[in-house]
């Protein structure tokens, strides 16, 4: 695997960055063929809080994690593991559509350092199983950008769905994580 590693207000020490290869260096082991786009993880620290965001780019899926600590190391142990499971979750999903060549299915190995696949399928649907609990209906009100912003902020909620008013479609305003706003809007 192609792993490319960048620092964001933090020196990358050969230390930290041997780590890092080899902890995301593992997940190889659960490709049938190691991905041809390269692995991109970037480190960083900001507001005393170690940030460590993994994107692994295969054919139809994109496998993203990010975890945040007081302690860089334990960031990327726990980014790995959450990579792990997107993985599992995936050979799941492709195990229950039909298998033909080309699929996301031939991406994963049906086993990995001697663990059965059906074993690991098992353990993740009991684990990850993907369960609706609400359904929440609502007439939008057409509505630009700043209004929906202040609409999110007095709910308390971190996105707010509204009819933009200039482009008459569907849009989402969502609270970053870096405290600033972001907008998700149809390209179509």
């Amino acid at each position: 695997m192609n792993i490319q590693i960048r620092g964001q207000h933090i020196l990358l020490t050969d230390a930290l960055k041997e780590y890092a290869t080899k902890k995301i260096g593992r997940l190889e082991r659960y490709f049938e063929a190691p991905p041809t786009s390269g692995v991109h993880v970037t480190l960083s620290v900001s507001k005393n809080l170690q940030t460590v965001e993994v994107t692994i780019p295969l054919p139809g899926v994109l496998l993203r994690a990010e975890e945040r600590g007081e302690d860089m190391y334990a960031s990327i142990d726990l980014v790995t593991e959450k990579l792990e499971r997107q993985i599992r979750k995936h050979k799941t999903k492709a195990n229950r559509k039909f298998r033909q060549d080309g699929s996301i299915k031939m991406l994963f190995r049906e086993s990995y350092d001697g663990v059965a696949a059906a074993t690991a399928v098992r353990h993740m649907e009991d684990e990850d199983e993907l369960e609706l609990v609400r359904t929440k209906r609502f007439n939008l009100k057409p509505m630009d950008i700043e209004e929906a912003i202040l609409q999110m902020n007095m709910v308390g909620h971190n996105f707010f769905v509204f009819a933009n008013s200039d482009s008459e479609k569907v849009n989402v305003v969502y609270r970053r994580n870096d405290g600033k706003y972001g907008l998700i809007e149809p390209n179509a």
